[in-house]
C-alpha cells in the first residue's frame, strides 16, 4: 500500500493515495467503464480540497453520488455527522463499508451505502438522516440530470458542491446572455445559487480523462415563483430547442401559435423579438404565470 500522510488518531480517515486505488481496483477486479462514466480520483489533496471547499459543518448529512472506491468518501466521513453515498455498481457498493471500517474504523458508523442510480433515485429510497449538501465527484455523462434530479427530490439539499466536466461546470453556473447560458443553466437557477468553484486537474484523475474539469457550487434558494416548476421548464424547454429563432417563433408550439406566444409574452413584459439565452429563470417563470391564465 501507498504511505497517506493523513494523521492518525480520533476521528481520523486513511486516504486512499494512487498505488491504493489501484490495488482496490485490482483486488474487486475493477475497470473504470465509460458507460458508467467512471473516472476514479486518485490525489489526496485534491479531496481535502474539495471537502475544504464544500463548507460542511459538523451537522450536516453529505450525499455522495457514484463514491466508486471511497477516495473522497474517506475524507468526508471526518467532516460531517454522516455520508450517504449512492453508488450504482453492485461491487462498489458492496466493498465501500469495508473500506471505510478498514481505513476510518471510528467514523465508519457514519456511512451509509444506497446501492441505486442516482437519476432515479427517490427522498423515501434515500431514508434518513436526510442529506443537507450534495458532495460529489459526478460521472460525466449524467452530471446535469443527476444535479437536477437530486435538487428537486430532495428539498433539504442547501448547498453543495460537486466535480463535472469543465464544458458542463460553464453551462450549470453560466448567466443569462452569456455564450453557454442554456437549459441547463436555466433550470439549475431555479433551485440555486450556482458558481465555478475553481479548476481540476487530468492528473487526479484514473483513469486520466480527455476532457478538463471543473468545481461547481450550488445554494439553495428559494424558486423565483410559486407557479409550477414543471410549466416553468416546459417554457425552457421550447425558448432553447431553437436557440437561433426568436421567442415568438421559438415558442409558437408550446403556445399553440406564433400571434398567442406573441400576445403571452408581451403580457410578460418580455419582447417577442429576444432570443431565449438572454432571459432569467425569473423570466420564464413570469412566461409560464402569464400563459395560465390568457
Amino acid at each position: 500500500m501507498a504511505e497517506d500522510l493523513t494523521p492518525a488518531g480520533p476521528g481520523s480517515s486513511q486516504l486512499l493515495g494512487p498505488a491504493d486505488v489501484r490495488q482496490l481496483a485490482e483486488e474487486l477486479g475493477v475497470r473504470p467503464t465509460k458507460k458508467l462514466g467512471q473516472n476514479f480520483v486518485h490525489d489526496t489533496n485534491t479531496v481535502r480540497r474539495i471537502v475544504a471547499a464544500a463548507e460542511l459543518r459538523p451537522d450536516d448529512v453529505a450525499l455522495e453520488v457514484g463514491p466508486g472506491l471511497g477516495s473522497l468518501t474517506l475524507a468526508l466521513l471526518p467532516a460531517c455527522r454522516a455520508v450517504v453515498a449512492v453508488e450504482i455498481d453492485p461491487v462498489l457498493a458492496e466493498r465501500l463499508p469495508r473500506t471505510a471500517r478498514e481505513r476510518a474504523p471510528e467514523l465508519a458508523d457514519r456511512l451509509r451505502v444506497v446501492p441505486a442510480d442516482a437519476m432515479r433515485v427517490s427522498a423515501e429510497r434515500i431514508g434518513a438522516p436526510e442529506p443537507t449538501s450534495l458532495v460529489a465527484n459526478l460521472p460525466y455523462n449524467v452530471a446535469v440530470p443527476v444535479v437536477l434530479h437530486l435538487l428537486a427530490e430532495l428539498p433539504t439539499l442547501r448547498h453543495g458542491l460537486v466535480m463535472v466536466q469543465a464544458e458542463v461546470a460553464d453551462r450549470l453556473a453560466a448567466p443569462p446572455g452569456s455564450r453557454t447560458y442554456g437549459v441547463p443553466s436555466a433550470k439549475a437557477a431555479w433551485y440555486a445559487d450556482v458558481r465555478r468553484a475553481g479548476p481540476v486537474p487530468r492528473s487526479v484523475f484514473w483513469p486520466v480523462p480527455n476532457v478538463d474539469s471543473g468545481l461547481v457550487a450550488l445554494t439553495r434558494r428559494e424558486p423565483p415563483s410559486s407557479v409550477n416548476r414543471d410549466a416553468v421548464f416546459a417554457v425552457v424547454d421550447a425558448a432553447f430547442a431553437q436557440r437561433r429563432k426568436t421567442l415568438r417563433a421559438a415558442l409558437a408550439g408550446w403556445a399553440g401559435s406564433a400571434v398567442r406566444a406573441e400576445a403571452v409574452l408581451r403580457a410578460a413584459g418580455v419582447d417577442p423579438s429576444t432570443r431565449g439565452e438572454q432571459l432569467g429563470i425569473g423570466d420564464f417563470a413570469r412566461i409560464a404565470e402569464v400563459a395560465a391564465t390568457l
